[in-house]
């Protein structure tokens, strides 16, 4: 059996930006009272907005952008994608020889801690929940650098299955996604299952109850995942990975 949003439409170029929201309300699965609870307005607002009693606001507009993970340029204008494909994790590129940049703990002038915690936690080893190790006891030191957002948490990957894109012994920052939120389609995630952690590009399924989870190496065959067993989602902002010097 068929739903209504396997046949959804992006609306018209010549559309309004009523009419983009609406979209994005359909394609979500959701009601407006529920869309309303995912972005964090309050429902009566919304239909306000929708009905054309309340004016799309600048702060409304990056509400949707900031939770969605949607392109501002095409709900503001019709202009580009709704969920960009090309933008992908921030690559930062870390010299051979500074060994320590990803291990020592960088202070702020007052001596408080600054930037983003780096663990002591390989994210593709085990399947416990990432959220319960980020403890302080974990936390092995701070990395304050541009492109790095200080409220992600760093991890190292080991494995080459998402080799060129992440080498072994590289770290990522992440940062947790609700599960209600739409996924990015092609960005990579880390995907906690019942009895595995996976770094991946997620990619949209024909089924839409299912995920699939491609790897940057060929030699690794994609795997189809039920989005039912996904028990939680990292969005990856930025990947770390060493210069190899000759």
């Amino acid at each position: 059996m068929t739903s209504d949003i396997d046949h959804l439409s992006l609306p018209e170029p010549t559309a309004g930006i009523l009419d983009r929201i609406r979209y994005l309300i359909r394609l979500s699965r959701r009601n407006q009272q529920q869309f309303s609870r995912l972005i964090g307005i309050d429902p009566s607002n919304l239909s306000k907005i929708l009905s054309g009693r309340m004016p799309v606001t600048e702060q409304f507009v990056n509400r949707l952008v900031a939770n969605l993970g949607v392109s501002k340029l095409w709900l503001c204008d019709g202009t580009d994608i709704p969920f960009p494909r090309g933008v992908h994790a921030r690559e930062i590129s870390v010299p051979q020889d500074a060994g320590d940049t990803l291990t020592a703990s960088a202070g702020s002038v007052s001596g408080a801690p600054k930037g983003a915690p780096i663990y002591d936690i390989d994210v593709t080893a085990g399947s416990r929940e990432l959220s319960r190790m980020f403890t302080v006891d974990n936390i092995i030191g701070y990395l304050d650098l541009p492109g790095v957002n200080p409220d992600c948490a760093i991890l190292r990957v080991s494995g080459d299955s998402m080799v060129p894109r992440l080498r072994d012994g590289s770290y990522i920052a992440i940062r947790p996604v609700s599960d209600r939120s739409p996924i990015a389609w092609g960005q990579i995630y880390v995907v906690v299952v019942e009895d595995y952690r996976f770094v991946k590009f997620v990619r949209r399924h024909p089924d839409p109850t299912m995920v699939i989870l491609h790897s940057a190496n060929p030699d690794y065959d994609d795997i189809e995942l039920p989005r039912r067993d996904i028990l939680s989602l990292y969005l990856v902002e930025s990947i770390l990975n060493y210069d190899v010097i000759a």
